[in-house]
């Protein structure tokens, strides 16, 4: 039978039965809608992300200068301003894949550095780095063993997996922040200083009073090389008073 006649008669068919109209059709039809729909969304996503990269000076001068990410420039504004990594810190960095806080902390001078997160991350030479969930029990004593000593600076680049919902994502958030918080309170020396990043103009209130009964001065700063776009900024706890 040819391609034509078989049209034919197909045609003929629908127009003796009638078209046909099940439930399951419906939503199997409406499934594969919005799978096409997600895609499509995901794709342009992704189109943005990737021309967001290539237009991203920071992205750019990272790779001419060695740095594992546009990150690394974060750190250093917020040093430059506040003055935090020294030569000989004992430094902890929560969050730290790729690296790129790790390679500051050690260019800047820090003796000792131990990066901790959930990815693992390539080997840097001079720092110790720990594939870790810092919120499971146990971690932070791994953390501060793998110190061996108490810290001049904490670090927290920590961010969660992110559901979309702003409220439950707002939860998450600081639920880090205060793990790190208490880390750093747990951790530092006298003099020491406590950098994590916040979302959604800053840190709860509680957080905040804690580390001002505890550190000299807390201040929020967004640093040039955080996207205009994005909500996050950092809280920069200094003069740890032990």
């Amino acid at each position: 039978m040819s391609d034509e006649n078989e049209g034919d008669g197909e045609e003929r068919r629908r127009r003796r039965t009638g078209p046909v109209k099940r439930g399951g059709d419906t939503r199997a039809a409406k499934q594969f809608h919005e799978r096409v729909k997600t895609a499509r969304k995901r794709k342009l996503s992704s189109q943005r992300w990737l021309e967001r990269q290539l237009n991203d000076p920071y992205v750019q001068r990272a790779k001419q200068e060695g740095y594992r990410s546009r990150a690394a420039y974060k750190l250093t504004e917020l040093d430059d301003r506040f003055h935090f990594l020294k030569a000989g810190a004992r430094v902890a960095d929560l969050g730290a894949a790729p690296g790129g806080w790790v390679q500051v902390a050690l260019q800047r001078g820090a003796s000792k550095v131990v990066g901790v997160d959930l990815l693992e991350m390539e080997p840097i030479a001079g720092a110790e780095l720990l594939t870790l969930d810092f919120t499971e029990p146990g971690a932070p004593d791994q953390v501060k063993a793998a110190l061996g000593g108490p810290a001049d600076v904490v670090l927290s680049d920590l961010a969660p997996w992110t559901t979309g919902h702003k409220q439950t994502d707002h939860l998450r958030i600081m639920a880090l922040v205060e793990a790190a918080a208490q880390f750093a309170v747990e951790t530092l020396k006298p003099g020491g200083t406590f950098v994590a990043k916040v979302f959604q103009g800053g840190a709860e209130s509680e957080v905040l009073d804690m580390l001002k009964a505890r550190f000299d001065k807390v201040k929020h700063a967004k640093p040039e090389a955080s996207r205009a776009e994005s909500a996050e900024t950092y809280l920069v706890a200094t003069g740890f008073r032990g």
